[in-house]
């Protein structure tokens, strides 16, 4: 029998397969619909069938595998995580997740029939690089895909409906790829920390409880262009300058409180001339917390500012919710039985939030889902440098065998 640690080696070696398939090849970038996407999903099938699961690639375009239950009145539990990434990203957000969950498959001991159905999805997009809208892939699976969003085109101008049909998928397919909320049995997603606590606390794994709610937002100020060297400055409407002081009151209120962060990510300058006063910039927002309340508080507050800002300066504001989410509590059950789990196999447990997004976000409306974090390099994701060690998803599938084992005999 494998080692824990020789299967850890077998799992990095996948994800390494899977690394080498990207759409530009100085770096990872497989967004959805690509063709390094296809080759990638086809990867992952194969691999689900090597281990004898019954695949199929659905509507949206995820990976599944599932092993049937005996019982007819057996329910579903979904073991998953993304295949896609962001533009340059590292190789473990996502991947990692489905690989170990793979293994975990692979090394399943029964001693009696199954219980419920155990389905392992590689979700088709989380990240929404391509279409500026996350978690597509898990939304249709929990029944809440917008069908409005079929017409929604990337920045050639391809709409989403189109992208199906290249890759095999069907628009019209898309509830009948959704398991019911009643056949729900949970719902459980290995993943990397994407922060620093447990690389600080030199613990390699954590129970997520919670997923931070988290509302983006676009803002165009639109002031007036004019010439760098001939408008008076107390006469001017630079939309530049009003962009930049709200970030900074942004970064100021954010800082202020606890469970409260907020990014200017995105800045696009108009028709930008190093001689030109800017007259319009569009620039992106993202406020998350875990606390409903204090993100609702904050977007409010956020929003006046802004409007304070636009009115000192003489500049209009145009403010749009582009896409906003609750904050999620992981399932208390799920995640105790996680803990136990943890416990059992001698690691400290550490209770954390998460302030990224996850899958399991809307997985959570239709289903109980728990979360485990793996310790990665000095939480950095979203990176080339992203790294998880060998001996960290060594223990991450120790536990998760056990978590695992112990459901399936509760």
């Amino acid at each position: 029998m494998n080692t824990y640690l020789e299967r850890a080696e077998n799992v990095l070696t996948k994800i390494n397969q899977l690394a080498a398939i990207s759409e530009d090849p100085s770096c990872i970038t497989r967004t959805f619909g690509t063709e390094a996407f296809r080759q990638g999903s086809g990867l992952i099938q194969e691999w689900m069938q090597a281990i004898g699961l019954q695949t199929q690639a659905d509507a949206i375009g995820n990976v599944r595998g599932r092993l049937i239950s005996p019982d007819p009145n057996a329910k579903t539990f979904v073991l998953a995580s993304h295949m896609d990434t962001v533009v340059n990203a590292g190789k473990f957000d996502g991947p990692m997740g489905i690989i170990m969950a793979l293994d975990l498959v692979k090394h399943l001991k029964l001693d009696k029939p199954l219980p419920f159905h155990l389905e392992l999805i590689a979700f088709s997009d989380e990240e929404g690089v391509r279409f500026h809208t996350t978690y597509l892939g898990s939304k249709v699976v929990a029944g809440l895909f917008d069908k409005q969003l079929l017409d929604k085109p990337d920045a050639n101008g391809i709409p989403l409906k189109d992208v199906l049909a290249q890759i095999g998928g069907d628009a019209d397919k898309l509830t009948a790829s959704a398991i019911l909320k009643d056949d729900w049995l949970g719902y459980f997603e290995i993943h990397i920390e994407q922060g620093p606590v447990l690389y600080e606390r030199n613990i390699p794994i954590a129970v997520v409880t919670a997923i931070a709610g988290q509302k983006r937002i676009e803002i165009t100020f639109l002031g007036m262009a004019g010439h760098a060297g001939t408008v008076p400055m107390a006469m001017r409407q630079d939309a530049l300058c009003a962009a930049a002081e709200f970030a900074l009151e942004a970064e100021k209120l954010a800082g202020s409180q606890p469970d409260l962060v907020a990014t200017v990510g995105k800045l696009h300058v108009v028709n930008s001339a190093s001689n030109v006063i800017p007259g319009e910039v569009v620039c992106s927002l993202d406020v998350r917390s875990n606390d409903e309340i204090t993100l609702t508080k904050a977007y409010q507050s956020l929003h006046q500012i802004c409007l304070s800002i636009g009115q000192k300066r003489a500049v209009a504001i145009n403010w749009m919710l582009i896409q906003e989410t609750a904050p999620v509590a992981c399932d208390p059950a799920l995640s105790n039985l996680l803990a136990q789990a943890i416990d059992n196999s001698g690691y400290d447990v550490v209770r954390l939030v998460s302030g990224a997004g996850h899958d399991a976000v809307p997985i959570s409306q239709v289903a109980p889902v728990a979360m485990l974090f793996v310790r990665c390099y000095k939480g950095i994701s979203h990176n080339p440098l992203e790294n998880t060690e060998l001996t960290d998803m060594a223990a991450t599938l120790r536990v998760a065998d056990l978590f695992l084992q112990r459901l399936i005999e509760s």
